[in-house]
Order: structure tokens, then sequence, then C-alpha cells
């Protein structure tokens, strides 16, 4: 039965795929990896001037207000942050589109693109610039204002709407006249939203659309919409498409927006009760990774009996407490293993309905403060929500509650296992008594030049342990390959540097654009889980793998 639903499943592979690479989709994520420093560095500052006084300590008034401070100009600006690296990434996408010779400004994009979220985002200029819809109460208009922007931009490069200079003028002053129409023509587009919504609303674009959307909003942060968010979020990693990459962009304003508003809420004295934040999705809906797998690898240690299982457990507890866990999902394998497909789907849904029981029912505070998402699951969920007895007891209950989840599906996984590697132990036996030694005649491998090999994961993650497993598997052989780890969409600028590049399960959807990418001659590899997983682990058998790729290409 459950394979025949994983089989219809998997039959919609190719649609996920292609939602995974829409640009705009993209863009948004990109342009928020490309912001993530910023909203890192005004956590540390929030931490510093909030926890104490969680512990009844008072800080100096000075000092208060410089923390403060520090917060509201780096955290409270994060809707411009991210107009400009959004409107920038999507340019770069749009770019590997155009034809020839045609390219778009990717910095005056990043220049119109402010422009264009201040006409949508500042509520009255007569008193002053209002910073409150700059954060992240105006991220949608951020995405907006990114879209329009590079839009007018490829609408003029494509139909050459420009300023033609004499060849004499420097390329610098050139390029500043050609860009002239595409930015004025992008920052208008936004000056007239904002007229047509100020006579319609009476206010700011960035103000209209939270108001307009809020119902929705309201629904998401249910019971049922948080169930079907992370829900999806699972089922679309179980088929190998990664979840994350195509759900978290339609909720990335609401999420980040509703840290903000339980932060407020709480400073007032009242309970941070918005239930749908960033922190819900890291360290509870994907605690250790989607499909809550936090506790799967420790189940493997404590109950398994099959080598495989105890193995897997051994080697992927670390990075799945940190939640990485494609080591997990790929080694197991869990990706479209009929056994783990209820648990999979279950526990982030049953995790999500726990959270929000504890904070409509039992009062307990929502996400206050964002962490790095690879902060450790419990660790993130009691600092996130500002330490309380309730989030212990929460973090406690959720890792019996996964465990209790896993546990049956981990056992009889486990009897198949056990029962396949006795059968290939006897088969194994056989075949040594009727084999004859043979001498090796296998001859090492040699190279005549410098391979550079750059991995391609989505977080930078298991493509680092890749790399790294090349390079020791260098240092063994004496092979000169070298190998450097990045992030899906951080890899434009130094692509031309790499004779190889090796992308992980995540993001193998991205293959032809790769290679589109790539300099003539680059070797562009699309793994498959388990043996992305096993060459990992294996750093003689990762570098002999770039050798043979290489040859072969």
């Amino acid at each position: 039965m459950l394979d025949a639903v994983i089989k219809k499943i998997e039959k919609g592979k190719p649609f996920f795929d292609k939602i995974a690479q829409n640009i705009y989709l993209g863009a948004v994520r990109d342009g928020f990896l490309t912001a993530m420093p910023a909203i890192l560095f005004s956590s540390v500052f929030i931490l510093a001037a909030s926890i104490p006084e969680i512990f009844g300590i008072k800080l100096p008034a000075d000092v208060s207000t410089w923390l403060w401070k520090v917060y509201n100009y780096s955290m409270g600006i994060v809707g411009l942050l991210v107009s400009a690296t959004t409107a920038k990434c999507l340019a770069e996408s749009m770019n590997r589109r155009l034809p020839e010779g045609k390219v778009i400004n990717t910095t005056s994009v990043m220049l119109a693109s402010i422009c264009g979220f201040f006409m949508l985002a500042v509520s009255d200029v007569k008193l002053g610039i209002s910073t409150t819809y700059l954060g992240t109460k105006g991220l949608l208009a951020s995405f907006i204002a990114a879209f329009i922007t590079v839009k007018m931009y490829k609408f003029c490069v494509e139909k050459d709407v420009t300023i033609h200079m004499p060849k004499e003028v420097p390329g610098t002053i050139s390029q500043m006249f050609r860009d002239v129409f595409p930015f004025s023509f992008s920052v208008l587009v936004c000056v007239i939203i904002d007229l047509i919504v100020r006579n319609l609303f009476g206010y700011t674009f960035a103000e209209a659309i939270i108001t307009l959307l809020q119902p929705l909003f309201t629904a998401a942060d249910g019971y049922l919409g948080i169930c079907i968010i992370w829900g999806a979020m699972a089922m679309f990693w179980f088929v190998g498409v990664h979840g994350p990459s195509i759900v978290e962009p339609a909720i990335a304003a609401i999420i980040y927006a509703n840290v903000d508003a339980n932060l407020v809420l709480f400073k007032a004295g009242h309970q941070a009760a918005n239930v749908l934040t960033v922190g819900l999705g890291n360290f509870v809906g994907t605690m250790g990774g989607t499909g809550a797998t936090l506790v799967v690898p420790f189940l493997f240690m404590l109950f398994a009996r099959s080598k495989q299982l105890k193995a897997v457990g051994k080697t992927t507890f670390i990075p799945v407490c940190f939640a990485v866990n494609e080591p997990l999902l790929f080694a197991t394998p869990i990706v479209l293993n009929p056994y783990f497909f209820i648990p999979f789907l279950l526990a982030p849904m049953v995790n999500v309905s726990l959270f929000k029981f504890f904070v409509d029912v039992l009062k307990m505070n929502s996400f206050i403060y964002v962490l790095p998402w690879a902060t450790p699951a419990p660790i993130g969920l009691i600092l996130g929500t500002g330490i309380s007895f309730l989030a212990v007891l929460l973090a406690v209950l959720l890792i019996v509650v996964d465990g209790i989840i896993y546990l049956p599906f981990v056992k009889a996984y486990d009897a198949s296992l056990l029962e396949e590697e006795k059968q290939k132990e006897a088969l194994e036996a056989l075949e040594e008594q009727v084999k004859e030694e043979e001498p090796e005649t296998n001859e090492p491998l040699q190279l005549d030049k410098k391979i550079n090999v750059l991995v391609l994961c989505v977080g930078a993650g298991t493509s680092a342990m890749f790399a790294n497993a090349v390079k020791e598997g260098a240092k063994e052989t004496g092979l000169p390959v070298d190998a450097t780890a990045s992030a899906y969409g951080n890899h434009y600028e130094i692509l031309k540097n790499y004779d190889v590049v090796v992308l992980s399960p995540q993001v193998q959807a991205h293959l032809e654009e790769v290679k589109q990418d790539a300099k003539e001659g680059t070797k562009v590899i699309a793994t498959k889980g388990a043996q992305y997983i096993q060459l990992t682990r294996d750093p003689k058998g990762a570098v002999e793998f770039i050798v043979e790729q290489e040859k072969e290409g």
C-alpha cells in the first residue's frame, strides 16, 4: 500500500523540481541567505539586551539603549537589505537567460530596488522617514520592489531602451547613461503603485499588502496551516526535492515579521503569541532537519541490531544535532523508503501542533529571537522563546514524542536489514570457500594536472563534508586534487575557477543550469543520495571518484 502511494508521489518529482528551479522563489531564498549575516549579527545584540532581564538583571540604561540601537539598525532595516539582495540574485538569474551581449547591471538594479522599496514602504516623509516598514514588516514590499525592478531592467535591456554614448566615452560613464531609463522606469512604477494604493486605502503599499493578506496569515498560523506547511516540506524532501527551498520563500515574510511582532509584545509585558515564526521551523518543525529527525540516529544506536543502521547512527548523530541531516536521509536511506514515509511526515506535524498547544493553551511565549538555524534544536527552542520552564518541558516532550513516533518504524526497517545482512554474510562465506586468490592488477591512478573541485549543496553543510573527504583522499593518494564547498546560489562568481563540479542530491535538479554556467570543459556531476553520502565517509573513494569522472569527461 505504502509503495503504491510513494510511487504516485514520486511521479510528481519533475513538477516539484520545476518549482524548485523557479527563479523568483530562488531569488527570495538567495536574497535572504545573502542578507543573513545582518540578521545573525543583530541576534547577538538582542540576546545581550534581553536575556539578562529574564533573570532579573537590569542593564545600565546607556548600555541597553546602545544594544537596542545596534539591533534596530540591522534587523530593523532587513526589508531594505533584502530588497537589494533579492534584486541582485534575480538579476543574476535573468542574465544567465538573456542573449549573449545583453546584461543587466546588478549594482544598478540593487540601487533601483532600494529606491523602489522606499516608495512602497515609507509612510510619511513630512514627519521624517518612518522605519516601521523598513524591517521585517516590509519584506513583502521588498520582494515586489525587487521583482518590478528586475523586470523593468530586463525589458529595457532586451528592447535596447537606453541612451547610447560614443565609443570614446569611458565604460563606467557609458554604463551610467545606459542605466538611466531602466532605473527611472523601475522607480516610477513603484511611485505609481504607491499613489494608487494610498488613494484607495489611505496608507502605504507595504502596510496594505500585510493588511490584505492578514486573513491568509491568520489561517496559516492555525493548527491546519502549520501542519500543511511543515508536512509539505517533509513530503517534498521524501521524494528527493529540497522542500524548504519550495515552501519557505512563500512564508518568509510572515515568519520573520511575526518574530518582530512577538518581541514587541514581549517587551510590552504581553504574551508573544504568534506561532508561525522562523524558529518554529528551525527548532520544532524541522528539529534536527526536515522530518524532525533529531532522535533517529540515537534510536539507531540504541535499538538497531543491523550493522548498517548502527553505523549510520554513529556517523550521523553529530551533524543531525546541528540540523544537517542529509547524511542520515541518504545513508539510511529515509528518502523514498516506505518504512519511513509515515513518521517522516507525521513527526513535524505533531511537533508544530504541540508547540501551538503550549503557546495557545499553556501560554508559553512563542519565538521572540532569531537564532542561527544550525543551533541544536532544544537549545534554539529554549533560547528563542526567552528561556522558561515550559520551553524546557516542551523540548523534552518533543524528543520523547518523536522517539515514540519513529521507534516502531525503525525496528521494522532494522528487522528487514538484519535479515538481509544474514543472507549476505552466508553468501559471502560461501563465495570465500570457492573463490581462488587472484593477484591484484589494478594500476594506481595518476594525474598529469591539478584538478580543482567545487561541491555544491543547499546550505554548504554536506558539501563541506564531501570536499573535506576529497582533500583527505588527495593527501592519502598523493594526487593533485583540491576541493571547495559552497552553497548553491553563491557559486556563480567562482564557478569559472573549477574543473569539476559535484552537485549534491539536494541540488541535482539544477544540473543543466550549472552546465550552462560552467566554463567549457568543466565536468558537472549530479550524484545519487547513497553514493554521495558514502563518498563523504570514504576519502580515498571520493578522490578516486573525482579522478575517474575527470578522465571520462
